[in-house]
């Protein structure tokens, strides 16, 4: 038999253009709904801020999707309502027409007559500010059934705090500026120019933590000719803030010997211990506070967490300080609203690539799911409250979150 006649035929179409140059596929971007967000006026605290600038407004909107700004909301940061609707933001001129909005950006937690606005499945992003928090809060947050998270538990892939990262630095500086403020007789002080001058002892800080509120504070006093002492329990911080810092300090872990005798002596008290979840730790007690020089001045930077001084009590922008014990305690929670629109701009910045990142995903809430980070700053969750610091306190039945969002698939 012939080798042509052993062959066996093969269709053409299973052979036709098999060494051929074949089209690229390239990846498609699929196109879904734009978000629908809204930023109402604030009305709370003093609060000077706004939770979106019109330059970020502008580049989510530019992307397709609709923002709706209540009338006013920009006023007290500079920006006027014709910086918002000249991009396409829609002006409203009710708070009912705003919180009908999916999305709701705020700076300050809203209030009960805010939350009555709200419908279910609607996500909420505000501070969650734990001395304003009431139970009657979390209740009717819970009957609403939103999703609301808190901008400061938010965390970036490595871990970190953005909004913490960011406030904390304007913080640091603040801190440090009001100190000077309410040390002279102007304000009630002794009469005592923060920092130093020839022949004149220099004034003497003491910095509860070591992260980057106490970093910008020891960078401010530094530069003014003030002594500072920091205590952390860390360690590790301790070693890095004297690295950022670029000179040796006194440093020293939380002993309460240590710390009272630092404290008597000291001009200035700043509280920067910052919680990763729940309250901030009561470290310096009320004896130690009766023991300090009168006229000292206490600033609580970690109020908006219940604060580390157990004197503390949470004042704001139109009366910001009390004395207790012959000592001026300055405990806002916003004290980054003094400077509304250099704090404005920082928070519009965190929130800007975290709603454009939800563009691409289709909405906030998938996005939520996919995003451990910002999983971490979910407290309540379609009528459950996920928080278990929240749920202790307030006596309420607490939920882990992943197992809410297991159950949902």
């Amino acid at each position: 038999m012939s080798d042509s006649k052993k062959k066996i035929p093969i269709p053409k179409s299973l052979t036709e253009g098999h060494y051929q140059t074949q089209p690229e596929m390239l990846q498609v971007e699929q196109k879904s709904g734009g978000l629908y967000i809204g930023i109402p006026k604030e009305s709370i605290l003093q609060e000077n801020r706004v939770a979106l600038v019109p330059a970020s407004a502008r580049t989510l909107l530019a992307r397709g999707h609709r923002i709706i700004v209540e009338a006013d909301a920009g006023k007290k940061s500079y920006y006027q309502d014709i910086d918002y609707s000249e991009h396409g933001a829609e002006i409203a001129y009710s708070k009912e027409d705003v919180y009908k909005a999916d999305i709701i950006l705020k700076i300050a937690p809203p209030t009960l007559e805010e939350i009555d606005l709200m419908r279910p499945n609607q996500i909420l992003i505000s501070p969650l500010q734990l001395p304003v928090i009431t139970a009657d809060y979390l209740h009717k947050l819970k009957n609403k059934r939103v999703i609301a998270l808190a901008m400061e538990y938010l965390q970036d892939d490595d871990g970190t705090f953005p909004l913490v990262r960011t406030m904390s630095e304007l913080a640091g500086l603040n801190a440090m500026l009001t100190a000077a403020e309410l040390l002279t007789n102007t304000n009630g002080g002794k009469g005592v120019l923060l920092g130093g001058i020839s022949g004149v002892p220099p004034t003497k800080v003491v910095i509860l933590g070591a992260g980057v509120v106490a970093e910008f504070a020891t960078r401010t006093a530094l530069g003014l000719g003030a002594e500072v002492r920091i205590f952390d329990n860390n360690i590790y911080k301790l070693k890095r803030i004297q690295e950022l810092v670029g000179q040796r300090l006194y440093t020293s872990a939380v002993y309460s010997v240590h710390l009272e005798k630092e404290l008597r002596n000291a001009d200035v008290a700043i509280g920067a211990i910052h919680s990763k979840s729940g309250r901030t730790p009561i470290v310096v007690s009320e004896d130690m506070v009766q023991k300090m020089k009168p006229g000292a001045v206490i600033i609580d930077v970690s109020i908006d967490q219940g604060g580390c001084f157990a004197t503390s009590e949470l004042t704001t922008l139109d009366k910001p300080t009390f004395i207790k014990h012959d000592v001026i305690h300055y405990c806002v929670p916003n004290t980054a609203s003094r400077v509304s629109r250099t704090a404005s701009i920082a928070v519009s910045n965190i929130l800007t690539p975290i709603l454009l990142q939800a563009g691409q995903s289709g909405n906030l809430e998938k996005h939520i799911f996919g995003h451990m980070g910002l999983r971490n700053g979910v407290y309540m969750y379609k009528g459950c409250l996920t928080n278990e610091y929240l749920g202790k306190l307030f006596e309420i039945k607490s939920t882990d979150l992943d197992l809410l969002l297991i159950s949902s698939l």
